[in-house]
């Protein structure tokens, strides 16, 4: 998700960061069912979804100023190629402008630099997700909370590519319980809590 993303998250994605992470979680994972109101809560509540995903095609678009903020990272990563920090803004932007392809290859830049970053690795899966890849974004969601046994939104969104793109509701409902353990008090960004949205996975 880029101004300075998680993950994607002190939560999902660094500080801001976590908003797009959800956002485009949500765009990917359910069509934008439910991570609408991730734009607006950076450190975002868990989300819980109505029904599967709908699959959506990579569809850059840069604004000037993104395109200006690309090009700066992209001039910085030449110059100094082991700055962890402009990679993962990198991975950032491109996340945000739906250049998929573009930040994994980010993330995964600064993940060899910066391995234990349980915010790069859970935007990390959502990339994976976004480009046809669950099961490279479960080994992503899962190094994350090995890294961040806390870390709530690598947990829902595990959840989430199992149900919908695995189908396995088991799985889905056990990778929630789990986060209940956690946060017996997590809610999807629509305010239903997720005890409630695991009736309807």
């Amino acid at each position: 998700m880029a101004k300075q993303k998680s993950p994607e998250t002190g939560l999902v994605k660094k500080e801001t960061t976590m908003i797009v992470a959800l956002v485009a979680l949500v765009v990917g994972f359910l069509g934008g069912i439910f991570y609408s109101a991730m734009q607006s809560s950076p450190s975002g509540p868990v989300q819980t979804t109505s029904g599967p995903p709908q699959q959506q095609q990579q569809q850059p678009g840069f604004s000037s100023d993104q395109a200006k903020r690309i090009l700066a990272l992209e001039q910085e990563v030449a110059l100094n190629p082991t700055n962890v920090n402009a990679w993962i803004q990198l991975g950032n932007i491109y996340f945000d402008t739906n250049s998929f392809e573009k930040a994994i290859r980010a993330y995964e830049k600064s993940l060899e630099l910066s391995p234990n970053n349980a915010n790069v690795l859970t935007d990390l899966g959502v990339m994976y997700r976004r480009t046809g890849q669950p099961q490279k974004a479960l080994d992503a969601f899962d190094r994350a909370m090995t890294i961040a046994p806390g870390h709530e939104q690598s947990r829902f969104n595990k959840g989430i590519v199992l149900r919908y793109d695995l189908n396995d509701r088991e799985g889905a409902i056990k990778a929630w319980e789990e986060l209940l353990k956690i946060n017996p008090n997590a809610m999807a960004p629509n305010g239903i809590p997720l005890t409630e949205a695991i009736k309807t996975l």
